[in-house]
């Protein structure tokens, strides 16, 4: 008789409205034989507002247990468990726990299956009249000043729409530093409480959006901000090409390899983006208040 593994759902659950809960997320939370949340006590208020009963064995599963959860978890999937997986809000393994558990189970050949459901990412997406053809998710930016500035500066150049989210006390300092990095002038839509009472979208510059922030924001919020434009050729002053090739080599790029990049993504001569460095580097060398040369 061939050997027969459960299965592992992960789950959508609304981000707001529990109205946008997916038909299936009921059956789902009815039929598992165990139940994995990020917060069991999310979970029972969500079931009471589904008017559903979870008849398996329900378990927290988050950040601080997912590691030595995930093994117990694997072992009743492979002994053939149905493991329903859900987190506070959203889909699992997006800026939640999930990750672990998936790449276990597909270690295992356990199947792996989803109820598609509400998503902040493609909801702010949508909403943010920005170009949403190609876009990538960052996530939450590291909450130390200069490493949320070393991680912006990775993306300085990115031409894809950007998605983030972030604690509403940290707002305002993050929409600066992207100011700082991105541009003040850069496009951006900050989304706040998605799909609930107080839903609002605050689309401008990044910088207009920092000073907006800088008021007090609250709420779960999301933000979108548009990619770097395009540079044609001889379009990039020498200041930028500098500022683009400094960006590389923080991010760990050698100097040789940075300009020869930016060369490439300015359709300019290495010779060009080079003299603009080595003139910058020039340029730093300053006279003192006695006017007494550099040795």
């Amino acid at each position: 008789m061939a050997y027969v593994t459960g299965t592992l759902v992960l789950a959508g659950t609304p981000i707001g409205d529990v109205a946008d809960a997916p038909p299936r997320l009921a059956a789902e939370l009815e039929g598992a034989d165990i139940v994995a949340a990020e917060d069991t006590r999310r979970l029972r208020r969500l079931t009471q507002a589904l008017g559903v009963h979870t008849k398996g064995r329900v378990v927290s599963y988050f950040e601080g247990n997912e590691s030595a959860r995930t093994p117990e978890l694997v072992e009743a999937l492979a002994g053939g468990a149905r493991v329903l997986l859900v987190t506070d809000a959203g889909m699992p393994s997006v800026s939640d726990p999930g990750y672990r558990l998936v790449a276990a189970a597909v270690e295992k050949d356990i199947k792996v299956t989803a109820v598609p459901g509400p998503s902040a990412v493609l909801t702010a997406l949508a909403l943010s009249g920005l170009p949403v053809d190609r876009f990538c998710f960052e996530g939450f930016l590291p909450r130390k000043a200069g490493e949320r500035l070393g991680r912006l500066r990775e993306v300085a150049d990115e031409r894809r729409t950007l998605v983030y989210f972030e604690a509403p006390h940290r707002l305002d300092d993050t929409l600066a530093a992207m100011a700082d990095v991105f541009g003040a002038e850069r496009r951006a839509a900050v989304c706040r409480e998605l799909t609930k009472t107080y839903e609002e979208v605050k689309r401008g510059g990044l910088g207009e959006l920092a000073a907006w922030a800088a008021e007090g924001v609250r709420g779960e919020i999301t933000v979108v901000v548009e990619g770097a434009p395009p540079a044609g050729p001889g379009e990039l002053d020498p200041a930028e090409l500098v500022r683009r090739v400094q960006v590389r080599e923080e991010a760990g790029e050698r100097r040789k390899e940075a300009i020869a990049a930016v060369a490439t993504e300015a359709g300019l001569p290495k010779r060009e983006v080079f003299d603009a460095v080595v003139a910058a580097k020039n340029a730093d060398r300053t006279v003192p208040a006695d006017g007494k040369g550099l040795s």
